[in-house]
């Protein structure tokens, strides 16, 4: 009775605990199976369970796809929010170093950012981050010092900007006439902690008489004068903004255009070129520049040097007392890029060996061919009529210093630029135009010519890795982006072991590549100032790969500074970097681009080196704002050590009498340059 009572109590607790009696289990042993409608009432209902369950499944399945395919957007949009904020801080960083000339490293980070603030409001950083300052005043001078800064550093939170503007005079506190309309600002002093913006009190201003109420200012009453070191002032009135008046003088040559000499030799317009001088002489330029073509001079036979229609331009200029200052050695092929120029190709006699040997030209992975320049690889090959190519690149260079020996010894020609790969360059023919290039693409790798593949199979097999002897398979085409390729992208196959030895590989062919040609430049044209061009590939330079840079051979990603060696080449050999300026556009925000950057990254680390930097513009920057822009690249007005380019080299899209340049607009600039213009 009593179980019974309890089974009714709790019937579901006793069923699951208590054991099965024998009864029941001789139930089970027995039970039968179902019959006739019975059966066919089981099979339906087994039936329907069945397909229940295969629906769970299913439905789980499609909710399983459906949340992957939300983590992958999600995933995209963290990368497009991590791109943004590294925008964000690389404008910050170019602003800080351009405008504020702050020493930051090419791979600043916040706390070279705080160190470089602290250092700039007078504050001693060591290298282990202790920071003090070394200081006669009194204490409750330091004090007050140490209110106005931490204010300024939770002002600046709020709103974040580099320099301390103030019309605070250093003697009586006054404000001068020609600075009231500006607006103040307090410079950040990060190196010490927040603090409460009422604990400064900011002389108000006298309605009389403009000036700051110092009988109402506690800081009057405290100290007399503000010094200089704890109140650095920098005020900068907008209309001066492109005063120039007694800034350093920084010469201005201007190229010639490519068309005066033909593909005989031969002076084409003798007259054309006198009025074309006759302008450039009226704008004040200090000279020209000319470009010495291999594909002419050498072109049919080798060994075969014509210099006559190059004498003939030498003597017209020498009639209006002008130096060519620059005798570029262009070893490279000219107008293939659809600017609708003259076409001047490389030696025909090349040409010809080209036909039954393709791999002395630069070869993509899809096997086509770049005739703009030699490959690399042949440098030291024997595949040029017995020639190496180093060897061919002297015989030219020697033979015209030894032609025009007397406009050296007069002092007519002042230097020659050596002209390392497309475009006079010193890069690989990556971003060509004639492969379908275009901006803003990555470019290809350009090592898949037999010489090159070589030395990639030998540097290989010297790293104990015979299998890294290729080139990688995922970099993508021309005009990819570097997201779309799987060895571009973040955390891609670049900085993988495989990828930083390729890319250390590409990149030191390069130096190699100059240091050959330099060195026997140096021999052919001694006591003679010699010059390399830099190019500045700025697309994607906000990204953590920077891949044009590394299809063009600069192995410069965000983890290493690809210019430094390069310019120590440079540096053995006494040359002068000559650095293409470019600046920002529009379209530069959609490729990541930073121009502003990547110039104070390569003009800094030159100038740290000891080198003379000289500049060049880009053919996207001839009007006058891209000029105001390149002025102030050109002589930094904050910089401490007053460092600037030892001259600059103007090019011009077209002839300067096809109408395309304004005369005023080029005069403007080169008074700029001068440091005459106000």
């Amino acid at each position: 009775m009593n179980t019974i009572e309890n089974i009714d109590e709790n019937p579901n607790q006793e069923l699951l605990t208590q054991p099965p009696t024998q009864t029941q289990n001789q139930t089970q042993s027995h039970s039968r199976r179902p019959r006739g409608f019975a059966a066919t009432a089981a099979a339906a209902a087994a039936a329907a369970a069945a397909a229940n369950n295969n629906s769970n499944n299913n439905n789980n399945n499609a909710s399983s796809g459906k949340g992957k395919k939300e983590r992958e957007k999600e995933k995209e949009r963290t990368k497009l929010r991590e791109r943004h904020r590294r925008a964000i801080t690389s404008r910050m960083l170019a602003g800080l170093r351009q405008y504020g000339n702050f020493p930051l490293p090419a791979r600043a980070d916040m706390n070279d950012v705080l160190a470089a603030l602290a250092r700039e409001a007078g504050w001693t950083v060591e290298p282990d981050g202790t920071t003090y300052r070394l200081s006669n005043q009194s204490q409750s001078h330091h004090h007050l010092h140490q209110q106005m800064a931490a204010a300024a550093a939770t002002t600046t939170a709020a709103f974040p900007v580099r320099s301390v503007e103030s019309p605070l005079s250093v003697k009586n506190c006054s404000v001068k006439a020609s600075v009231e309309c500006q607006p103040s600002v307090l410079r950040i002093d990060e190196s010490l902690s927040p603090a409460s913006f009422d604990s400064v009190v900011i002389p108000e201003r006298d309605s009389r008489g403009g000036e700051f109420n110092a009988s109402t200012s506690p800081i009057n009453n405290s100290v007399e004068c503000l010094e200089a070191d704890q109140l650095i002032q920098d005020v900068r009135a907008g209309e001066h903004e492109d005063d120039f008046t007694g800034t350093p003088y920084i010469p201005v040559y201007v190229m010639l255009a490519n068309h005066v000499i033909n593909n005989f030799c031969q002076l084409v317009d003798p007259e054309l070129i006198r009025q074309e001088i006759s302008h450039m002489k009226a704008l004040n330029v200090d000279g020209v520049i000319v470009n010495c073509w291999w594909g002419i001079v050498e072109g049919w036979n080798p060994q075969k040097y014509a210099w006559s229609g190059y004498r003939e331009l030498f003597n017209i200029i020498r009639e209006f007392n002008l130096k060519v200052q620059v005798v570029v050695m262009a070893f490279h092929e000219y107008g293939a890029n659809d600017s609708g120029d003259a076409w001047i190709s490389l030696p025909q006699w090349v040409m010809e060996i080209g036909k039954g040997n393709q791999d002395i030209f630069f070869t993509d992975r899809e096997g086509r061919r770049n005739t703009e320049c030699l490959s690399w690889g042949v440098d030291k090959e024997r595949v040029l009529n017995g020639r190496t190519g180093i060897e061919v690149y002297f015989d030219f260079m020697r033979s015209f210093r030894t032609e025009f020996d007397d406009l050296f010894v007069a002092g007519l020609i002042c230097a020659v630029e050596i002209g390392l790969g497309p475009s006079g360059e010193l890069k690989y023919p990556s971003l060509s135009e004639r492969m379908g290039w275009r901006y803003p693409g990555i470019g290809e790798f350009q090592c898949y010519d037999r010489y090159l593949q070589q030395s990639l199979r030998k540097a290989a097999k010297l790293r104990g890795h015979s299998f890294w002897a290729r080139g990688p398979d995922n970099a993508g085409q021309y005009n990819s982006l570097p997201h779309e390729t799987g060895f571009f992208c973040e955390r891609g196959d670049y900085d993988s072991y495989y990828g930083r030895f390729f890319l250390n590989w590409y990149a030191q062919t390069l130096i190699d590549h100059a240091d050959n040609v330099l060195s026997l430049a140096s021999l052919a044209f001694e006591e003679t100032k010699i010059i390399v061009k830099v190019p500045g590939v700025y697309w994607w330079y906000k990204t953590a790969s920077h891949a044009a840079e590394l299809t063009a051979g600069y192995y410069n990603p965000s983890n290493q500074d690809g210019y430094a060696p390069v310019f120590e080449v440079l540096k053995k050999h006494s040359v002068t970097m000559k650095f293409v300026c470019a600046v920002p556009s529009l379209q530069d925000q959609e490729a990541l681009a930073d121009p502003e950057g990547l110039s104070w990254q390569v003009l800094n680390l030159a100038w740290d080196r000891g080198l003379a930097v000289a500049g060049e513009n880009a053919l996207s920057c001839y009007d006058r704002e891209g000029c105001m822009r390149v002025v102030e690249m050109a002589k930094p007005r904050n910089d401490p050590d007053r460092r600037h380019f030892s001259f600059f080299m103007y090019q011009q899209p077209s002839s300067l009498l096809q109408g395309i340049i304004c005369f005023s607009d080029l005069g403007y600039f080169i008074k700029c340059m001068h440091g005459k213009k106000s």
